[in-house]
C-alpha cells in the first residue's frame, strides 16, 4: 500500500516458479530479448512490427524506472527466464493503478517457446504476486481470436466478461 504517499510504490521483484525465474526488466535486457521478440507472428493479434535492437533498448529504458511519467501508475515488467539455463523466453507486465487496487496484465512468450505452458506459469505467478501485494482486481485484454491467450488468462484465474475494449475481450479477477 502507499502509506499515504502520493503515487504508487509497488516495484517488480524477482519471482520464482517451478520452471521459471521472472526478473525485473532492465534496459540491458534488450540485447537478449530482441531475438526472442523478433518473430512477425507475435504481432498477429496486436499489430505493429518487432522492434529493432535500438528501438527495444529505448523502450526498455522508458520502462526501467517502473513508473509512468506522471508517477501515478507502476509499470512492472519482468523478463521470463527458464530456471534450468537462464535463457529468456518472454516478458510479463503489469500496470498498477495509483491506489494499487487494480492492475492490467499482459504477456508475450517468444514463438520458439510457445506451447510449453510458460505464459500460463508466468502470468499466474504475477497475478498471485499482485494479489499478495494488495491489488484486488487484475484484468487482461485478449483478442477474441487469440485462443492461446484466452487459455493463459483462464489459467491465471481471470474470467472473460461481456465487455470489449478496442476489439479485445476484458478478462477479470477480483480478490478481497
Amino acid at each position: 500500500m502507499n502509506g499515504g504517499q502520493s503515487g504508487v510504490v509497488l516495484a517488480a521483484v524477482t519471482i520464482e516458479t517451478g520452471r521459471l525465474v521472472l526478473t525485473p526488466l532492465v534496459a540491458a535486457d534488450a540485447d537478449v530479448m530482441v531475438d526472442v521478440l523478433a518473430d512477425e507472428r507475435m504481432h498477429e493479434f496486436t499489430g505493429g512490427r518487432p522492434l529493432s535492437l535500438e528501438g527495444l533498448r529505448l523502450r526498455y529504458e522508458g520502462l526501467e524506472g517502473g513508473r509512468s511519467p506522471d508517477g501515478n501508475e507502476a509499470w512492472l515488467n519482468w523478463i521470463v527466464r527458464r530456471d534450468d539455463d537462464g535463457r529468456p523466453v518472454g516478458v510479463v507486465q503489469a500496470t498498477v493503478a495509483s491506489d494499487q487496487s487494480s492492475a492490467d496484465v499482459a504477456w508475450e512468450i517468444g514463438v520458439a517457446e510457445q506451447g510449453n505452458g510458460f505464459a500460463s506459469e508466468a502470468a499466474s505467478a504475477v497475478v498471485e504476486w499482485l494479489f499478495g501485494h494488495g491489488v484486488t482486481t487484475v484484468q487482461a485484454f485478449v483478442h477474441p481470436a487469440h485462443a492461446a491467450s484466452a487459455i493463459v488468462a483462464a489459467r491465471a484465474g481471470l474470467i472473460a466478461t461481456d465487455q470489449s475494449v478496442d476489439g479485445e475481450v476484458l478478462w477479470r479477477r477480483h480478490q478481497r
